[in-house]
């Protein structure tokens, strides 16, 4: 089934920039309804407002970090539990990863990144596209 890039996705990070730049990756993508949050709690409210086919969190935010968010989205009833949910962090190590694996992300990225590095994470996730 092909991906598709009219779907809503939700970028979670509390630096501006960061939002900007993956924004901007997901534009190049194909990707134009395009969402930001700033924190895991604003997130969790526009997820709870709307559908969203994918979510691309940082992990380290506050008050509400990505894993909170994660964990918070796997463990609810509601339609969204099962939306593909991307990690980006700075933190390679493989305890985080395994952490994340445990709450229920769909697939994790280390920064820095770049476009070909999100369109295969995204594709492992969605299918090719």
């Amino acid at each position: 089934m092909a991906v598709d890039k009219n779907m809503n996705v939700l970028i979670v990070d509390d630096y501006s920039t960061m939002l900007r730049i993956i924004k901007n990756l997901l534009k190049q993508l194909g990707f134009n309804n395009v969402d930001e949050a700033s924190d895991g709690g604003m997130a969790y409210e526009k997820l709870t407002n709307k559908p969203y086919g994918l979510v691309i969190s940082d992990w380290n935010m506050e008050p509400v970090t990505g894993l909170d968010l994660l964990k918070k989205i796997r463990a609810s009833s509601e339609s969204f539990k099962a939306v593909p949910f991307i990690m980006i962090t700075a933190e390679s190590k493989t305890e985080n990863v395994i952490m994340a694996k445990q709450a229920g992300v769909s697939n994790y990225i280390v920064k820095p990144f770049n476009a070909e590095t999100l369109k295969m994470k995204i594709s492992a996730v969605l299918g090719e596209f």
